[in-house]
């Protein structure tokens, strides 16, 4: 079995690696030597989110590894002999994101032996990282037209700094081996912008109407109209809010972007800022979003084909994943202004089942 080392201080150096390397690894039966983990951050080595991450991927594959612990620069990953099916629950135990940890297991799920539906506790709405209203109603969309079948669900909310967030991934494999290319060349015309604001145990300072009127006089004065629905919770376990809106165009493109609230953030605040994201993007002549513009990356290197998208700019996750999945199964991928193209590798049938 062929060795793979990764030096996770390289581009980025953030979590990000630690998640896609170990992924990676598990369906290329790589054996990963992992260093340097997230050495340029303010706090160093694994965080639990991370940790879980490592886990979550060694429990779906059957693998082994050492040295995993919060705090720790370095690990060693073996894979098992293939990605399993079945039920699984992973609780991060802080405010990390579920949401992070479920688009990590989801390339596996596509591989799996069978169906797979993971309960995931943690934060489900934070700064850096995807919310999962984007994940339902942006990526998961995008990831069909690759075959894969996938459903996520909101149990209950949870934000920093208690967490306890819930929600329940559901993925079937594909019925054919492996995942088709993703092509989205031409944005075409804006068709409709929906959206949801959401809080919870705000309902008395009308947080959800607030982002969601300030979301829409930002949108419409661009000379669009936003379909935003304001949703009231009670269940999480402290107060937090978030929006997330969608763009779909003529095309068959889904842009997305969402925003989270916080101690010193207005709602109105959040409102601007999401629609503010969103209409860059447009205007840029983007397929995808910021956001699905680095997370389709692994999706496309392991799908048989050239994928091709237009992204609205680069970024560090971007460059990131790109360099991950050449230094680990030698995808090649061109970026030419805007225009990313991805050769996949297919569908990886030495290792999967």
């Amino acid at each position: 079995m062929a060795g793979l080392h990764i030096d996770g201080s390289e581009k980025a150096g953030s979590g990000t690696i630690v998640r896609h390397a170990c992924l990676l690894s598990a369906l290329t039966g790589q054996e990963l030597h992992l260093t340097n983990i997230r050495t340029r951050r303010k706090k160093a080595g694994l965080r639990p989110q991370h940790l879980k991450a490592v886990e979550a991927v060694r429990d779906m594959c059957g693998g082994k590894v050492e040295g995993a612990a919060v705090g720790a620069s370095e690990i060693l990953f073996a894979p098992g002999t293939a990605v399993r099916g079945g039920s699984y629950r992973w609780e991060i135990g802080t405010a990390g994101s579920a949401t992070m940890l479920a688009l990590n297991i989801l390339p596996l799920a596509c591989f799996a032996s069978g169906p797979v539906t993971a309960h995931i506790t943690g934060g489900l709405f934070q700064d850096y990282a995807p919310t999962a209203l984007h994940m339902q109603n942006v990526l998961l969309p995008l990831l069909a037209r690759m075959g894969a079948e996938a459903t996520l669900e909101i149990l209950r909310a949870g934000y920093p700094p208690l967490g306890g967030g819930e929600l329940k991934l559901k993925v079937t494999p594909p019925k054919r081996r492996g995942l088709y290319p993703f092509t989205q060349e031409t944005l075409g015309e804006v068709a409709h912008i929906g959206g949801i604001a959401l809080s919870s145990h705000l309902q008395e300072r009308r947080v959800s109407d607030r982002m969601a009127h300030a979301c829409r006089k930002e949108i419409a004065a661009a000379g669009y109209e936003a379909h935003l629905r304001a949703e009231e919770d009670s269940d999480s376990l402290q107060p937090g809010a978030a929006l997330a809106l969608w763009a779909h165009t003529s095309s068959g493109c889904i842009l997305g972007a969402d925003r989270v609230g916080q101690p010193r953030r207005s709602s109105e605040q959040v409102g601007r800022q999401a629609a503010k994201m969103l209409l860059q993007d447009l205007s840029a002549g983007a397929t995808v979003d910021r956001y699905a513009a680095d997370q389709l990356v692994i999706f496309a290197a392991l799908a048989g084909g050239e994928s091709c998208y237009v992204i609205p700019h680069s970024t560090e996750h971007l460059e990131t994943n790109l360099w991950l999945v050449n230094e680990v199964i030698g995808v090649h991928a061109s970026l030419r202004g805007q225009k990313l193209r991805i050769h996949g590798a297919g569908c990886l049938a030495s290792h999967a089942p």
